[in-house]
């Protein structure tokens, strides 16, 4: 394949440009080799300048000799590397590169070694940074081919109840929970002893960081106005009431509009119940538990929703860069993924993010704009869910077709309301004004800015431009008077 240096300018996580090989600093590149042998694996091309100007080697054979050299004294264990030479056309003139390929590392962690140091080091956006003490036990489980959820912790089966799990499996499956599942599940072993995974599923799990943080915020961002937070609540302990009690925030706050046809009404709500709950699952079951001081987030806005979870993506590209119809499964956590299936509480298959998108894709009230979209990087995961009726006013066909559509109260209002959304000169801005005015004319401007997220002064003009244009009107006095739709 010819090689194409296009792919290597500018800065990226998975390549690193060096001008000259640095013997007198070793460590400058080395720690790039480690922290590719540590993540991905990634790419040192050697002959190229900082500012992607291409400057060749003089003898890039002893470059890769000095390259092979370093990294057999210098790193332990040894990486898996590839050394190649490429030639590139710079006008007129061909110059070589000495390209160094790490491997990902199945040994990990990997160090730099050298008079008595020890450094570990990991990817981190563009650059190789020293690992933390949390990282080097991170590394060193994948090294051994192990989990945090599979470690045997402390504790004894005999210490623990565990009514909640097994309340649920007899929920799910109409059978009871046996003693002999616990090993079997992979809960304990023999001599009683708890993994981390079977902690969490326990009555009073004892993991600290086993969390939920739970708010519903005024607008859309955390700092609405006058006021920032309009529920909030915060959970510790067994993952299974944390998943119970993260759905039912969410219930709670998931309004529900609806649309009357001639002889039934199609409820729509602002959210899915089902992509939620893989989400919530998702974010449970692949979150991070050796992060500390780390919890989930469920936030709740006017035109969103964010569930934000502990640690990136297992391994590879960060979910933004990916197809999100095709991605492989990589569970961080699968003793208790393995539970959850068998709790039928998520497919084993790994297709959650596919069956979250499908299922949006079908929804009544969807369109292409709001689908969900994804978001990690090296510490978090982001989902976020888009209110499908933000910003909506549902039209009404009159009586001819029998068709209308709202909410419970305020009908007469809203009709008007319905009527004047129909005039497409209006902005997205001004039908959230008519929507919310329509259903508490007694609403301030102040109060609007919080609601639709947007600076009074924006609300100020918006209203301004709709007295104007004959659609709004205000009545009564200013302190006790009320907004009314006209048309």
């Amino acid at each position: 394949m010819k090689f194409d240096i296009k792919k290597y300018l500018g800065e990226s996580t998975e390549y690193d440009k060096k001008e000259k090989l640095e013997e007198r600093e070793p460590l400058s590149w080395l720690k790039s080799v480690v922290a590719f042998a540590n993540t991905d694996g990634g790419s040192l091309i050697y002959g190229v300048a900082d500012d992607d100007t291409v400057v060749g080697l003089d003898d890039p054979k002893y470059v890769a000799d000095k390259i092979s050299d370093f990294i057999r004294n210098r790193i332990d264990p040894s990486p898996e590397i590839q050394l190649s030479f490429e030639k590139v056309k710079d006008g007129d003139v061909e110059k070589v590169l000495t390209i160094l390929y790490v491997h990902p590392g199945s040994e990990t962690p990997y160090f730099y070694k050298y008079k008595g140091e020890m450094l570990a080091f990991t990817r981190v956006g563009n650059s190789s940074v020293k690992a933390d003490a949390v990282t080097i036990r991170r590394l060193a489980l994948k090294g051994s081919n192990k989990s945090w959820d599979s470690l045997f912790s402390e504790f004894q089966m005999k210490d623990f109840s565990f009514s909640r799990l097994k309340s649920l499996y007899h929920a799910k499956s109409g059978k009871s929970f046996e003693d002999d599942m616990f090993q079997s599940w992979e809960i304990c072993n023999g001599d009683g002893k708890i993994t981390n995974a079977g902690l969490l599923l326990s009555d009073d799990c004892p993991i600290r960081y086993s969390r939920l943080f739970c708010t519903r915020w005024a607008g859309n961002d955390m700092s609405g106005g006058s006021y920032d937070a309009m529920d909030n609540a915060e959970y510790q302990g067994n993952v299974l009431l944390l998943l119970e009690a993260a759905e039912a925030f969410v219930k709670k706050h998931n309004n529900l509009k609806w649309k009357k046809l001639p002889n039934s009404r199609i409820d729509l709500h602002d959210y899915i119940e089902r992509p939620i709950h893989e989400a919530l699952v998702n974010a449970f079951v692949h979150r991070d538990y050796m992060e500390i001081g780390s919890e989930v987030h469920v936030d709740i806005f006017d035109n969103r929703i964010e569930i934000t979870s502990p640690g990136g993506m297992v391994e590879g590209l960060p979910i933004q860069k990916r197809d999100l119809y095709h991605i492989a499964s990589r569970r961080r956590n699968p003793y208790l993924a393995d539970i959850f299936h068998r709790l039928h509480l998520m497919e084993r298959s790994g297709s959650g993010i596919k069956e979250i998108m499908n299922d949006y894709k079908n929804s009544e009230n969807m369109t292409e704009d709001r689908l969900p979209t994804f978001f990690s990087d090296e510490s978090d995961f982001n989902v976020t869910f888009w209110n499908l009726n933000y910003g909506i006013i549902f039209k009404s066909s009159g009586e001819s077709s029998g068709e209308s559509s709202g909410e419970s109260s305020g009908e007469s209002n809203r009709k008007v309301a319905e009527n004047s959304s129909s005039n497409s000169s209006l902005n997205i801005t001004e039908k959230q004004i008519i929507k919310i005015v329509s259903e508490n004319g007694s609403i301030t401007q102040k109060e609007l800015s919080i609601k639709i997220g947007m600076s009074e002064g924006g609300i100020r003009k918006a209203m301004s431009r709709l007295k104007k244009d004959g659609v709004i009107a205000r009545e009564g006095s200013t302190k006790s008077g009320r907004w009314i739709v006209l048309k």
